[in-house]
């Protein structure tokens, strides 16, 4: 076996079983009861093992986004911000460049695999997406679509597997 595919499998040996996230709604239109969206996060989260510190629901506001994400990152229960909506092209869309501006790292892989993994499910509707994954303040920030089955693909694809090891690599 090579050096390159022992390290991943290394790594992941060393992670957290278990990591604590913040989970953020940004929508003008959803409540509480209707953040289906939010509540699949929070299921998923939970389901693989991982703690659910807290949620948000926030209008899609660039000042209001960034004060939800530095709270979060501030406190010392969490070591992952997953955000869902906001990151599509419409004139109220702000997330992606909230967000954008506090990181301070990217990850671009994450968006192009789940527009590629995306592309699979709706077509060429994929490239109308902007998630990202970052590093703010030694976090994980990750803003998803708002749709429900975007958060499912995102969580079970690529965050569910790989949150661990993101957290991790982010903290040292």
């Amino acid at each position: 076996m090579s050096d390159v595919a022992a390290t991943p499998r290394e790594h992941k040996a060393h992670a957290p079983t278990s990591v604590g996230c913040w989970v953020v709604t940004i929508s003008d239109t959803k409540t509480p009861e209707t953040d289906t969206s939010g509540g699949a996060i929070r299921e998923l989260l939970a389901a693989a093992g991982h703690r659910v510190a807290g949620s948000t629901l926030v209008r899609d506001e660039p000042a209001d986004v960034q004060r939800v994400v530095r709270e979060a990152c501030g406190d010392a229960r969490v070591q992952a911000v997953i955000m869902t909506g906001g990151t599509g092209i419409t004139s109220r869309d702000s997330t992606f460049d909230a967000v954008e501006a506090l990181l301070d790292k990217r990850l671009p892989g994450f968006g192009e695999l789940f527009r590629m993994l995306s592309y699979q499910e709706v077509g060429a509707a994929a490239m109308l997406s902007r998630a990202q994954l970052g590093i703010h303040a030694g976090r994980i920030v990750v803003s998803l679509p708002g749709s429900p089955n975007a958060c499912r693909l995102a969580l079970e694809k690529l965050l569910i597997p790989e949150l661990p090891h993101l957290v991790r690599e982010a903290g040292r």
